[in-house]
């Protein structure tokens, strides 16, 4: 079996160059481009998302390696088979109407992509209606709304209760996030999962396919 372990460590050590020149190697020697996704690169964000919740890397450290991350699978796109089955699972994810905060949201869904899922960005300000369109268009497994204000936080409930009154609720499963959101309060509105951080985020989606 082949050892990922050097592309692992390269991307946890931030070291875009090495990676890049690792993941070129390994598909040039005809290697299993899926497996270096997989094995390599999947593998080493894997950590950094425990790095992250662990408080041991921090958000620009963990922007640079996803951003490393996407490099190396645009290496990678032309040698992997083209199949339904490679992505996960579906996210939509977008931040709720009325906040226009997008860092955090941005991270979780570069944490979710190099978690190999297949995220749909619908950006910020997003209002209810543009979630139940998404939903019925992308048929997603997972919804994760997102707020940075507590005052746009009532938005989060509206948007759960309009994905039900849709007669949607039953298909998707809801995560939330964001500063002023807790688990209490993801309960309240009746949400499936509350993430603290990116990295945590990315794990509960990929625990809730």
């Amino acid at each position: 079996m082949a050892d990922f372990q050097p592309i692992i460590d390269a991307l946890i050590g931030l070291d875009r160059e090495a990676v890049l020149t690792l993941v070129k190697e390994r598909v040039e020697a005809g290697e299993d481009a899926q497996a270096i996704l997989d094995e390599g690169l999947i593998a080493g964000m894997d950590i950094i998302g425990e790095k992250m919740e662990n408080g041991d890397m921090f958000i620009p450290e963990v922007l640079m390696a996803a951003q490393t991350m996407a490099m190396g699978v645009e290496i990678l796109q032309p040698h992997l088979v083209e199949d339904e089955s490679t992505a996960k699972g579906k996210v939509i994810i977008g931040t709720v109407k009325g906040d226009l905060h997008d860092i955090g949201k941005n991270l979780v869904s570069m944490m979710m992509e190099s978690a190999g899922l297949e995220v749909t960005d619908l950006g910020v300000d997003a209002e209810p209606a543009k979630f139940i369109d998404a939903i019925n268009a992308k048929k997603p497994k997972i919804v994760a709304l997102s707020a940075l204000l507590t005052t746009t936080m009532p938005m989060m409930k509206q948007t759960v209760d309009a994905i039900a009154e849709a007669g949607l609720r039953d298909s998707v499963k809801i995560m939330v996030g964001g500063a002023p959101v807790t688990q209490k309060f993801a309960d309240e509105i009746g949400a499936d999962g509350y993430a603290a951080d990116a990295g945590s985020a990315s794990k509960m989606a990929k625990g809730m396919l």
